[in-house]
């Protein structure tokens, strides 16, 4: 026990040290980056073992090198191990490592670092972690499970979620992938639009009523594809030389510049090891657009991102007659309890934190004087509560109107500006990067997977805004899966034939319509099932 001397009452503060640096922004990482080195550890050599854990094997076979396989060559190796001590094991382990290469997933190994995974990725983990449970009657929620699978992967999905269903219990799917919505027993639509244009259910019912009800998903559900015949000629090439990183086996490539590329291929074929760790260090001013968060700071909303912001403030400064800094929720107008965040933080001690509507600005940011001054019947939070699109019809002026335009064009005209962006999806944040690359000339852009997020009627808008920072001079190339954007691009490279050790190689260059008829390549065989689909729909 702790007594003070004092008669004052003395406070405790609770201190600690935060040694994760994960959820830090960007300059107290960089700040942390200058006084600290990652080395590997020189005694476990990375491996995170003991020496008698490491020495200890199993038909030769130590514990790291079986994790450092790729899960399909467990697979082959698990039964030869097995023993009538451990047969039972041995089943589960090989029935567990068997799901995981359904799910697309046969390139991972098990010593890899699930902070490394993709959303995607991580997802379909847990998919295959509940296949394994024995529980009935319980409702499973995934949330576009889709998300980095190849085409030749949603069916093996398809066929793991109806296991999930057939073991007695109820899957909902929220997902824009129309292989999984035919799939679907039963479909409920939400909508007409996005945003305050929604909300509502359109429809309900089995697939074939979709595709007659006229609802936007049962218009672009049996719709017509096609293969671009006449491409963009190129106006150089981009170089990549000895691309060798992971799985890739040190091929050379030359990029078409001035055209749409899109890089396409199985799941851990290596496509964002490409990108990421070879073209761009050796093309360091190449843009990446990708669907990390925009900003880690609390504060940051789509108002504050795009710039609207502050003459949205001088706009209300000028027709009140006071100054602008009285609009703003991180300075003089900010609500004293909240400080301008609409929310308060109760800290809980050894719980979770919880987060509560700020009592007195009832969430709106401001003091009450400053909720008093109102431009057309409209306060300063009335004005942030408006989606991008509304806030075009109130705020025309040239300094804000052309970025709300951007954000409508890349599909977020349903966020309101004053969203806290840490609400955003990765889907929604690399469209807002993406909206504020619109208008750049002459650049490199590469996007990682844009549809993502996107329902197909979104997906022909995305296409013309590629277009159009290609037409602007612009050479943009896309990671993706989608073969509506695959069909659309002007040259294709195209990397397998698998994920893992049996990727890594360039299968097929050139323009999609060549791609139909390439052998050797899965997404020219889906891209050719893609179109004669439609085609006899």
């Amino acid at each position: 026990m702790l007594r003070s001397s004092s008669k004052a009452e003395t406070k405790f503060n609770r201190l600690y040290i935060v040694a994760d640096e994960n959820g830090a922004s960007t300059r107290k990482k960089a700040a942390i980056e200058q006084f600290t080195t990652t080395v590997t550890c020189p005694e476990c050599h990375g491996e995170r073992l003991n020496a008698a854990a490491r020495s200890a094997t199993v038909d030769g076979y130590t514990l790291p090198q079986v994790c450092a396989m790729d899960l399909r060559s467990l697979h082959a190796l698990l039964p030869t191990t097995a023993t009538p001590a451990v047969a039972p094991l041995v089943a589960e382990a090989t029935a567990r490592v068997g799901a995981l290469i359904d799910m697309g997933l046969g390139y991972l190994t098990l010593d890899r670092e699930t902070s490394t995974l993709s959303g995607g990725e991580s997802q379909r983990i847990k998919m295959v972690r509940h296949l394994g449970s024995s529980l009935v009657d319980v409702m499973y929620v995934f949330d576009e499970p889709t998300i980095g699978l190849h085409p030749r992967d949603v069916g093996r999905m398809n066929t793991l979620l109806r296991r999930l269903r057939d073991k007695g219990n109820t899957v909902l799917v929220v997902e824009h992938d129309t292989d999984v919505i035919t799939a679907a027993d039963h479909v409920i639509e939400l909508g007409p639009g996005a945003g305050s244009a929604g909300g509502t259910i359109v429809y309900q019912g089995d697939v074939a009523g979709l595709a007659s009800s006229g609802t936007l998903t049962g218009q672009h559900l049996h719709r017509p594809v096609r293969v671009k015949d006449e491409v963009r000629t190129p106006n150089g090439t981009l170089p990549v030389r000895n691309a060798r990183a992971h799985n890739l086996t040190g091929f050379d490539l030359d990029i078409p510049l001035g055209v749409l590329v899109a890089i396409t291929g199985a799941a851990g074929s290596g496509k964002s090891t490409l990108v990421r760790e070879v073209l761009v260090p050796q093309h360091p001013d190449t843009i990446v657009v990708d669907q990390s968060p925009v900003a880690t700071n609390i504060r940051s909303t789509p108002a504050t991102w795009t710039g609207v912001m502050d003459p949205i403030r001088r706009y209300f400064a000028r027709r009140t007659g006071t100054q602008p800094s009285l609009f703003s929720f991180n300075s003089a107008g900010a609500c004293p309890t909240c400080k301008g965040l609409g929310v308060v933080y109760t800290d809980l001690a050894y719980l979770d934190g919880v987060r509560s509507t700020c009592g007195d600005c009832e969430g709106r940011r401001y003091t009450e004087e400053v909720l008093a001054l109102t431009v057309d019947g409209r306060s300063i939070s009335d004005a942030l509560d408006l989606t991008a699109a509304d806030a075009m019809d109130v705020f025309p002026g040239k300094d804000i109107r052309p970025k709300l335009l951007a954000l409508v064009d890349v599909g977020l005209g349903y966020l309101t500006l004053g969203q806290p962006l840490s609400m955003l999806s990765g889907g929604e944040c690399q469209r807002l990067k993406l909206a504020s690359r619109l208008h750049d000339q002459g650049n490199l852009c590469v996007l990682d997977e844009p549809t993502t997020g996107l329902h197909t009627s979104d997906c022909g808008h995305l296409l013309g805004l590629l277009d159009r920072l290609v037409d602007g001079g612009s050479s943009v190339i896309v990671v993706e899966h989608n073969l509506d954007v695959v069909a659309h691009a002007d040259w294709v490279i195209d990397l397998g034939p698998d994920g893992g050790d049996a990727g890594g190689r360039v299968v097929f260059e050139g323009p999609p319509h060549t791609l139909l008829h390439a052998e050797g390549s899965a997404t020219g065989e889906y891209l050719a099932r893609h179109v004669r689909r439609w085609v006899d729909a």
